[in-house]
């Protein structure tokens, strides 16, 4: 029986080419994979054909396993299997629940690897032409969740908004008229806005705006989830501004 081994792999954003090489040789040696629904389906290609995948996708409130379930899930797998892979979409550390599943299963007594991904809080933005600090323009970002654990805005929003900062927020598009209500209030309505859709991949949409025109802009649109919210003046230069 193989030692029971762990790795936590981020995927990064869509395209599967940006994997990093690390997270490529650990899924080329899983025994089995448990894989979310943000990581790009076409890297099971390079698991072993031995080994099983298992989809335990979370997306919005579409949730294949409760967290803790997904927990114990992972554990029990390496014991049987050997090497477990979690492949999660972006990194596994940035809003990824990652922390939570390593310290789960070091508790256990199971040998832990993380492996970092491209976070789709730089990435995305960057594939829409949109660098989150710019000289002069931005010096820093701050980057947040749509939504705490109560299922609002996070409190931080306020303080971001009060802020002369990039403002990036993953997983907030159902939250979105909410968000810029708050910057709204902060007077920044004529800041400028993006929301990029499926971030590096052949559907990538983005659709751009102001705080206060930015949800009208994506009604038009039809965008959707997964998407990645831009606030700041950095955001006017997106390629479909130029």
């Amino acid at each position: 029986m193989k030692k029971p081994k762990i790795s936590l792999i981020g995927a990064g954003i869509g395209d599967p080419d940006l994997i990093t090489v690390k997270g490529l040789k650990a899924l080329q040696s899983a025994d089995v994979v448990l894989y979310d629904a943000l990581a790009n389906e076409l890297l099971l290609a390079h698991v072993p054909p031995h080994a099983p995948r298992i989809f335990v996708g979370k997306r919005a409130d579409r949730h294949a396993f409760e967290q803790s379930e997904i927990n114990e899930m992972l554990v029990r797998q390496a014991i049987l299997h050997g090497h477990a892979v979690r492949l999660k979409g972006g990194d596994p550390f940035v809003f990824g629940r990652g922390h939570e599943e390593a310290e789960f299963a070091r508790a256990q007594g199971i040998e832990v690897e993380v492996i970092a991904g491209i976070s789709s809080a730089i990435a995305a933005p960057m594939s829409a032409g949109i660098p989150v600090t710019r000289r002069g323009v931005a010096e820093s970002f701050w980057v947040l969740t749509g939504q705490n654990t109560e299922g609002v805005p996070a409190d931080d929003l306020r303080l971001a908004a009060q802020s002369s900062a990039t403002v990036v927020i993953l997983m907030g598009l159902g939250r979105l008229p909410e968000i810029v209500g708050i910057f709204r209030e902060a007077g920044k309505g004529a800041t400028p806005a993006a929301v990029i859709q499926d971030a590096s991949l052949p559907t990538q949409k983005v659709v751009v705006g102001t705080v206060e025109t930015i949800v009208f802009e994506v009604e038009k649109s039809g965008l959707k989830a997964p998407a990645v919210i831009v606030i700041g003046d950095v955001a006017r230069n997106s390629d479909r501004c130029t």
